[in-house]
């Protein structure tokens, strides 16, 4: 389906995206927490070419910030993003940063009002739903890119470029670690949104269809076969501390746990770093005492680890092995400070180590070390994922104004196959067995 394309709102629907525009692309976002906020104020960086025109968030408070900050009219704030299916088209692309459950009925219903759509991972929370929405994307032409920011990195380009230019010769095998942070998980997978697959997904899919999508696109072949284990071993009730209470506010071990909700979330409120965000999260951005000392009393951040209604895997592994031979092994775990991802490939001529922001290249015949630095920005959600989520707004944005698709480099079809490898991994895992592909 390709009709002509223009650059007025009412034309700008297909999938052919060869022309630039010549006024700046609108956005609706659709979920206005931290990943929707983030992406808004991506566009505010660039008038010229992007502007946040509409917002539907639930939370009043929340949403009315975001709205005020960009001067979104009363009109085009709206209270559900349902509400978007029942009025014409209000903008060019919808920011989908919505629960993941939510992601097959809001992708699909606005592909089919005509938005192109950034889409926050994980793709759906099950693989059924992932080929609806690519199907729906598909059938509507449109350009949906997956917020697989790690794709967009200077530190990936360069690795890339290495890995291309022969460094370590024929790539042989991958070793990548995904070190979570012990309060990181806490706050996502013990205390908050992430944490059980019945409202959310798999451990894996919710945090590192990141690093599949990034080990495949890394190693460049297609996945054979995949293997998986693991298991929730410690944030159980069997694994409490003698004396622990339900809340963290009113057990006697709150200033000794290193789990301690009062320690993690009034760090954050006095001293920020990368804590401040989680309490922001916790407090819907009320950075107060009062806000804090209301939300570890009531609210779900201040339950104990041990006495949660948890049941995502707190660790697991996931073996692959790609058409031709290559292998690569991935391990996921909470217990770790919040660092960034470590990575080392091994090659016929050489060795590659990288952190997401150094790459060290060992050369065999010259025994010789070149380290390159790719500095920017933390590699946290909070730190902007390493220039990634910049890289990738910008690259999507590029891409429909300036009539330049090729820019979009986690569309359908590579954002599709990375998802359906991490639900092998987890049909793996419950079968105890190696599925193939």
């Amino acid at each position: 389906m390709n009709p002509p394309t223009g650059t007025t709102l009412d034309t700008f629907i297909s999938g052919d995206f060869d022309s630039p525009m010549d006024r700046p692309l609108t956005i609706v976002i659709v979920g206005a927490g931290s990943r929707g906020y983030a992406y808004a104020d991506l566009a505010a960086k660039r008038p010229e070419t992007a502007r946040v025109v509409a917002v539907a968030e639930p939370r009043a408070q929340v949403r009315d910030a975001l709205a005020t900050k960009h001067r979104i009219t009363e009109a085009n704030r709206l209270a559900h993003w349902r509400d978007l299916l029942d009025r014409p088209r209000l903008a060019d692309v919808a920011v989908i940063a919505l629960l993941d459950a939510d992601h097959l009925a809001a992708a699909a219903g606005l592909a089919d009002l005509g938005y192109q759509l950034l889409l926050e991972k994980p793709m759906a929370t099950t693989e059924a739903d992932c080929e609806a929405i690519a199907e729906a994307a598909r059938r509507n032409g449109t350009a949906l890119a997956l917020t697989h920011v790690m794709r967009y990195t200077p530190y990936t380009l360069k690795l890339k470029q290495l890995l291309a230019a022969g460094a370590i010769g024929d790539l042989v095998s991958l070793q990548h670690l995904e070190p979570i942070g012990y309060y990181h998980f806490a706050h996502s997978f013990v205390r908050g949104n992430w944490r059980r697959e019945d409202e959310s997904s798999s451990l894996l899919l919710a945090k590192s269809c990141h690093d599949i999508d990034w080990i495949t696109d890394v190693v460049g072949r297609r996945v054979a076969r995949v293997g998986s284990f693991g298991s929730l071993t410690h944030f159980r009730p069997e694994a409490a501390p003698e004396g622990a209470t339900d809340r963290c506010v009113t057990c006697p071990l709150q200033d000794s746990c290193a789990y301690s909700a009062t320690t993690i979330y009034r760090e954050g409120l006095r001293h920020g770093g990368t804590k401040r965000y989680f309490t922001q999260i916790m407090t819907a951005d009320k950075l107060t005492e009062e806000a804090v000392t209301a939300a570890l009393t009531h609210g779900p951040y201040g339950r104990c680890v041990y006495h949660s209604d948890n049941d995502v895997l707190d660790h697991q592994v996931v073996n692959l092995e790609f058409d031709g031979g290559a292998t690569a092994s991935f391990t996921l775990t909470a217990f770790t400070p919040l660092e960034n991802r470590h990575t080392k490939i091994f090659g016929t001529r050489g060795q590659l180590t990288g952190d997401g922001r150094y790459i060290d290249v060992y050369d065999f015949r010259t025994e010789t070390r070149t380290i390159h630095d790719t500095s920017l920005d933390g590699s946290s959600a909070a730190e902007g994922h390493a220039g990634g989520d910049e890289a990738l707004f910008n690259a999507f944005v590029d891409a429909l104004h300036g009539g330049r698709p090729e820019l979009i480099v986690s569309g359908i079809e590579a954002s599709l196959a990375g998802h359906r490898v991490v639900f092998a991994a987890e049909r793996a895992r419950h079968a105890k067995t190696v599925v193939e592909l």
